[in-house]
């Protein structure tokens, strides 16, 4: 009865994923006023100040693509194709936001010229608030798309330029961190060094996907993902050890993600401990959407014996309020009165994506699919 059970839920998750999956594609843009063709819509928001503006980011349909590539393998061979088509068209943009002086790093926005805070009023029309490239989508476009190796092994160097102490040091940091060497989220020759979990976690995967050689400063920045999760920092200051993904459960999506993909050493020690703060929080009142995100990384991590969230009942309502990605507008500043006021939720400009959030949709049936495949045999990356 039980494997009946099995395969009965194994088919109707199949049938929904490539309803999923038509969806995604759906919203795909095809190129109007806002967005270019190829990219998924997104907006930035402030709600206490009433603003929201379209952007046309590559952050998204990156980490779109990154995504569903990885899930590739749990699909019908309709919605392969489907998630094939949607690659071509996303990469056909990442030119557009590669560095503006031809390097093979890449922008959050558009930067031949700098289209930075696209459809705004203010921000945008001054640089000083252009942003340099950074690591998180420079690891994501490099993800998702071939790159030859001797751009990986540039890469790999020209992050190393970048990290703590190779020129800066960080202070926007726990005391106890300011000697690691490890990587900062920021390229750009007088960026100040920031350290995130998350965006470490995005490069660090990028790392051993690519089988390169582990130096100090990849110990190091291991060393920092497993302290913050020992310590608790990432349940009790999330803020200050993840600037652009200042939520615990967006700092679990990550570093589950990475450790459900590879065996790293550097991070087991904190395995049992990361499962039973995910446990701990399922019995607290969650966003739907985040009790999704917690999950799905418990999945990552191996475990199914919890009872799983309905999806098929999800609607676009259940998105409002849910962000994955923040700035936070006074994060750069290093005075101390300033940063401690960076933290406050006035200062932080949210990004939302419809397109994203059916993705993470898609990522939790997939993985629930493959555990009630009666062929189950492992734990799916």
């Amino acid at each position: 009865m039980l494997i009946i059970k099995h395969i009965t839920i194994f088919v109707i998750m199949t049938n929904y994923l490539d309803i999923l999956i038509k969806r995604i594609a759906a919203l795909q843009t095809k190129g109007d006023i806002y967005f270019t063709a190829g990219l998924f819509e997104a907006q930035r928001t402030n709600t206490l100040i009433g603003y929201k503006r379209n952007d046309e980011t590559i952050f998204f349909t990156a980490i779109i693509t990154f995504t569903l590539q990885r899930l590739r393998h749990l699909l019908s061979t309709e919605s392969q194709k489907i998630v094939d088509n949607i690659t071509a068209k996303a990469i056909q943009n990442y030119p557009d936001f590669e560095n503006k002086d031809g390097l093979k790093t890449y922008n959050f926005w558009k930067t031949k010229p700098s289209q930075h805070f696209p459809n705004g009023y203010v921000f945008g029309r001054f640089s000083h608030f252009k942003i340099p490239d950074d690591v998180d989508d420079t690891a994501m476009v490099y993800l998702t798309r071939p790159h030859a190796a001797t751009d990986i092994l540039w890469l790999k160097d020209k992050l190393t330029q970048h990290a703590n102490l190779s020129k800066l040091q960080i202070k926007n940091t726990f005391k106890e961190y300011k000697s690691l060497r490890a990587y900062s989220t920021w390229f750009g020759k007088n960026m100040y060094i920031e350290f995130d979990v998350a965006v470490l976690c995005n490069l660090m995967y990028w790392i051993f996907e690519n089988k390169l050689p582990i130096n100090q400063h990849d110990s190091d920045s291991l060393t920092y993902i497993r302290s913050t999760i020992e310590t608790n920092q990432y349940l009790s200051k999330p803020f200050a050890v993840a600037h652009q993904y200042p939520r615990t459960v967006l700092i679990i999506y990550h570093v589950a993600r990475l450790m459900g993909a590879f065996q790293i050493e550097a991070l087991e020690p904190i395995r049992a401990k990361l499962i039973a703060d995910i446990r701990h929080l399922l019995t607290q009142p969650q966003h739907r959407l985040d009790r999704i995100v917690l999950q799905t990384s418990l999945m990552r991590l191996g475990i199914y014996d919890f009872d799983f969230e309905p999806i098929e009942d999800i609607t676009n309502a259940d998105f409002e309020d849910f962000y994955f990605f923040i700035a936070g507008l006074l994060t750069a500043y290093q005075n101390p009165i300033l940063y401690r006021m960076a933290r406050w939720p006035l200062f932080h400009i949210k990004w939302q994506c419809e397109a994203h959030c059916w993705t993470l949709i898609a990522e939790y049936a997939a993985l629930q699919s493959s555990y009630k495949n009666p062929n189950f045999t492992k734990t799916p990356n």
